[in-house]
């Protein structure tokens, strides 16, 4: 039931409660029974087991798990031992990788609170949160953590902050008449989203102000907040870019690998050879073709990448995120305490057609620049302005020490007194020079707030331009503007009061709507000069007022922002603006930042009445969606995917939980953001700083093209070493190499040299290309055809080398083949280090770690041949000074040869 559209009778009809009696305990503990308890539950999710076995049942696991079967079969132990022990490693790589236990229920739990006040069988007693059901009445008051989802009884200067759950930035001011279509653009009877239901309140948010009597009307599961949790559940995760493809590549070496294994046995079983020698062979092929080191390359490739990032205030949560930022198209950013500053900030005065532009920040040091020349009356009435704003207030500044300030209280309040501090005059000082002598506080109906202040102890220079005459107070209101110009009948104008006529009201108005239209919400102030205080306060002392003038604040951007996604966009990558915030506001600032020129905002209304492909055909023209809610959040990220965009969405609130789970990588803020949010995400940025996602991008599309890089060098090689164990028997010549020796080769050698493409520097065109598409392998743009011919090169030297010594009657024919393939790549890994630059011009010692694993690979290898007990194991022998040379400089052969081609290319 739409809860805000019902009268409260209805409401309290339909669950059949009362607002003097609550409900019985009998009654309660049905209805317990009934509903369940007021919490969140969490759905099962993978159990430690079931990731295990995921990773034992992956395509290049399974090919190394038949070979250790086969070559155990064929009594060969010492390759079924060492095929067995890579199956372990790549198995618990995997699980420590994916076992990431989620948390995201559990912080959404924290939210609860555990007690609260309930009336049962007429009198208000204290239980258990949990133990809230339909249809109790509860009280509240500041500082209260909603319990349940409610429909507002009594509502006394009740205001509520909902911004984790819908995006405001500012407490919602609560009242309790039911809502129609008349107080929206939704039509009659039409559900309103959750930040216009101002007489509502969800389970999670805070009181801030005020208190209330409400009518619980939904509990656990059923609340706002117990959606979302489902929607995080039932949104799963995503794939990477780079996962998908490796996946694909593993399918396809697979059967390749099988395709080729059985090739070689059936044609050696028709010629006549040994079924156990062909076996051994099929095994051999199998664990060339498979890159065992791959896995571990890339998990420690992302784990180091994960590293620098933190060094730059980015924390990954997940691994994959990490490549995942180099694929990145789309950035779905929130908008309060994301791209903006989460504070609330006069950045206009506006009196008498005279405008200040104030930057409210909380120092004592800051610019006010006037829209031009402002002679002294208009300087008076902009300081009288100010100084009302700041009397008729009940926030504070804290001092901070450094000359830094905090608002303490309302933040609209906090952002008028922050302003008056801008221009010199600080509350704490008012407040002694004007101490206050009577209140009328804000109600929703009024829509103003009200202070009295005595005038004997006044400081008359800081109003030097007000003369107070024998009057002994004075009184500040403040409200929409609207509401006083219905009690004013003058206006302040160069220093003195003029009739408020039907011209003034005019130009009040017009000034009120232009800074509206800007996003900005706007207040207005007036004073009244008196002798006495009123009898009735409430009647009688909001009369006869005299307007001052305007004050137009705003949620302000953060300053970093605009030069961020300015960056964004020469990197090929779009910003989408998605906020539970109004319309015009979400505008404005999206103007500011350069997301959106074209002005076109979608709102949630609108959204509601798209179908998804109707969605889809739009999704792509629209930079801003406003007064959004968390489903359709979720459906806005899942038709950018549906398109092909690969999306980041980034969120601080509990709202914004599903779709960063749901988005292909999550990024949470580190500060304002939420438990629910950070659990949620592949990413947190620990400085709250949109911009840091600009290096984090960077980061990530270096570590993906180093990943490809390395995928392209390890696949080239494992084709030269197939090919040497396909086409060897062809060429009436034995194995040429033991599955342990290729286990060694595609392990430790990839493994070493992987570890150290992991982190070559960026390229010059990192941040100045759109990213890799979606759609585009591994093996694009022509990397294919090069992977091919420098494996068919290092395969045919390979050969040569061989057939040449094995020919010759050299016994060590097997070790040259061995130790050129070792070699070789290291002048291939060398060579392999950009696409576009040669490795002559790039600094030795740029990529220290990839110089330093050559020297390691290069060490092993050679004690691999000369240390006997080494030698035995792999079964090789000892080369000689001339053949080891001979092995060295066919592999410098391939380097030369990939220069060529680059410079060819070029």
């Amino acid at each position: 039931m739409n809860w805000h559209l019902q009268s409260i009778e209805k409401s309290l009809e339909a669950l059949q409660s009362g607002p003097e009696t609550g409900l019985t305990q009998s009654e309660a503990d049905s209805r317990l029974k009934q509903y369940g308890r007021n919490e969140l539950v969490e759905k099962g999710g993978r159990t430690p087991l079931k990731i295990f076995w995921e990773q034992i049942t992956a395509t290049m696991v399974l090919i190394l798990i038949a070979a250790a079967v086969v070559a155990g079969l064929l009594g060969d132990l010492k390759n079924t031992i060492a095929i067995s022990a890579i199956v372990i490693l790549y198995a618990i790589l995997g699980f420590i990788q994916e076992y990431r236990a989620e948390q995201a229920i559990a912080a959404l739990k924290k939210l609860s609170v555990p007690n609260v006040r309930v009336l049962r069988d007429k009198t208000f007693r204290e239980i258990s949160a949990r133990d809230l059901v339909p249809g109790d009445i509860i009280q509240l008051e500041a500082g209260n953590v909603l319990p349940a989802d409610v429909r507002l009884l009594e509502a006394v200067n009740l205001r509520i902050q909902e911004a984790a759950l819908t995006g405001e930035s500012e407490p919602v001011e609560k009242q309790t008449a039911a809502l129609s279509g008349d107080d929206s653009s939704a039509g009659s009877g039409q559900a309103l989203p959750l930040g216009d239901r101002r007489n509502m309140a969800y389970m999670g948010t805070i009181v801030t102000q005020g208190r209330g009597l409400a009518l619980v009307a939904a509990t656990g599961m059923q609340t706002e907040l117990g959606k979302i949790a489902d929607l995080i559940q039932q949104s799963g995760t995503e794939e990477t870019p780079l996962q998908k493809r490796l996946d694909q590549l593993g399918r396809n070496l697979a059967v390749i690998g099988i395709l080729i294994a059985v090739l070689i046995a059936v044609m050696g079983l028709l010629r006549g050879d040994d079924l156990r020698h062909m076996l051994l062979t099929a095994v051999s092929v199998a664990v060339a073709i498979v890159p065992e080191g791959l896995p571990a390359v890339v998990t420690i490739t992302l784990a180091l990448g994960a590293q620098r990032m933190l060094a730059k205030n980015s924390l990954i949560r997940k691994l994959p995120a990490v490549e995942t930022l180099g694929s990145v198209t789309v950035i779905c950013s929130d908008k309060t305490g994301t791209l903006t500053e989460n504070r609330m900030t006069v950045v206009v005065l506006d009196v008498a057609d005279h405008q200040l532009d104030l930057s409210a920040g909380l120092q004592r040091d800051g610019s006010v620049h006037a829209t031009r020349n402002l002679g002294a009356p208009a300087q008076s009435s902009l300081s009288l302005t100010a100084i009302g704003g700041a009397l008729c207030n009940d926030a504070r500044l804290i001092d901070e020490g450094d000359d830094r300030f905090r608002t303490m209280g309302d933040p609209t309040e906090g952002a008028l007194v922050a302003a008056a501090a801008k221009m010199g005059y600080w509350k704490s000082s008012l407040d002694l020079s004007f101490p206050r002598a009577e209140e009328l506080p804000f109600d929703s109906e009024r829509k103003r707030m009200t202070t009295v202040h005595d005038l004997r102890k006044y400081d008359s220079s800081i109003l030097a331009g007000l003369d107070m005459g024998d009057h002994r107070y004075i009184a500040f209101t403040k409200g929409s503007v609207d509401g006083l110009l219905d009690v004013a009948d003058q206006v302040w104008v160069n220093g003195k009061a003029e009739a408020l006529d039907a011209g003034w009201r005019s130009r009040i108005e017009a000034a009120n709507e232009r800074l509206a239209k800007k996003g900005m919400r706007v207040l207005g102030v007036a004073f009244r000069l008196m002798n006495q205080i009123p009898d009735v306060i409430q009647t009688e002392l909001e009369q006869k007022l005299t307007f001052i003038g305007l004050f137009g604040m705003i949620d302000p951007p953060r300053g970093e922002v605009k030069d961020a996604v300015a960056v964004t966009k020469t990197a090929g990558i779009r910003t989408v603006m998605i906020t539970g915030d109004h319309p015009l506001t979400a505008q404005e600032i999206a103007r500011q930042l350069g997301i959106s020129d074209s002005g076109r905002v979608l709102t949630g209304i609108e959204l509601e009445e798209l179908s998804f492909d109707e969605l889809k055909s739009v999704v792509d023209e629209v930079r801003v969606f406003a007064r959004v809610s968390p489903e359709h959040k979720l459906k806005i990220v899942q038709a950018l995917q549906e398109k092909g965009h690969i999306v980041s969405m980034t969120g601080d609130g509990v709202n914004d939980a599903p779709a960063l789970r749901r988005a292909d990588i999550g990024v949470a803020m580190g500060i304002t953001g939420t438990d629910v949010s950070k659990e949620a995400a592949d990413m947190v940025l620990l400085d709250d700083n949109f911009a840091t996602i600009v290096s984090a991008v960077k980061e990530g599309r270096t570590i993906y093209d180093n990943i490809r890089k390395f995928v392209r060098f390890s696949v080239a090689g494992n084709i030269g070493k197939v090919l040497v164990m396909l086409l060897a028997p062809f060429l009436g010549k034995p194995i040429p190499l033991l599955p342990l020796q290729l286990l060694w080769l595609n392990l430790l050698t990839d493994g070493l040299l992987g570890l150290g493409m992991g982190v070559e520097a960026p390229e010059k065109d990192t941040m100045n290309r759109p990213p890799y598409s979606p759609k585009e392998g591994v093996f694009s743009r022509g990397a294919g055809a090069q992977v091919i011919w420098v494996g068919a090169l290092i395969g045919s030297l390979a050969l040569g080398l061989g057939a040449w010594y094995y020919f010759a009657g050299r016994e060590e024919w097997q070790t040259m083949v061995f130790t050129f393939l070792a070699f070789v790549q290291v002048f291939q890994a060398w060579a392999s280090r950009s696409g576009r630059e040669s490795a002559f011009s790039m600094p030795m010692m740029s990529n220290p770690l990839l110089f330093w694993m050559m020297l390691v690979v290069t060490a092993l290898q050679l004690a691999v041949i000369y240390i006997p007990p080494a030698a035995e194991f792999f079964s090789v022998k000892p080369l000689g000074v001339v053949d080891l040379l001979i092995a060295i400089g066919a592999g410098f052969v391939v380097l030369v040869v990939m220069e060529i081609e680059k410079k060819v290319r070029k």
